[in-house]
């Protein structure tokens, strides 16, 4: 369904010059929802969001690719955007990031602190271990989940 999905909404974000970020289709208790994430400089507004349900909408309708009832939702990532792409990395690099790893590195299969590097598919995070820094390589196959993390400090 996700693959669909893109291929649908694709030339859709394309034409309103905006990022695909990311589309996940999950069911919330007995309710199936299409969540398609999109997002541009600056930020996206409701308008926007609106205006790819409504053609995507219609997309769906055509080719009827989901039998069953759900909920289509168009949205911003939020503060906490998922880290999909190796692109994604390089744009974001300078940025708190969270990272679940498939394999442990250092015995840990988390991590969070700051991108300082994306270079040769692999991301370089400085992390805080108690008082002092130390900077985590990680390789991008390695990356099993990824999103931007909110630093209050």
């Amino acid at each position: 369904m996700k693959q669909i999905t893109e291929r649908l909404v694709q030339p859709i974000v394309d034409d309103m010059n905006l990022e695909l970020v990311d589309v996940e289709f999950t069911q919330e208790g007995k309710n199936w929802f299409l969540r398609v994430y999109v997002d541009k400089e600056g930020g996206i507004d409701i308008e926007e969001c609106g205006q790819v349900s409504e053609q995507l909408s219609e997309k769906l309708d055509e080719e009827d690719p989901i039998t069953f009832p759900y909920f289509l939702e168009v949205a911003s990532p939020g503060a906490e955007r998922p880290l999909t792409k190796k692109e994604d990395f390089e744009q974001h690099v300078g940025h708190q990031v969270h990272v679940k790893l498939y394999n442990k590195i250092d015995d840990e299969k988390e991590f969070e602190g700051k991108l300082i590097s994306f270079e040769n598919d692999t991301a370089s995070i400085e992390i805080k271990v108690k008082t002092r820094k130390k900077t985590v390589e990680v390789p991008y196959e390695n990356i099993a989940k990824a999103r931007l993390a909110v630093s209050f400090n």
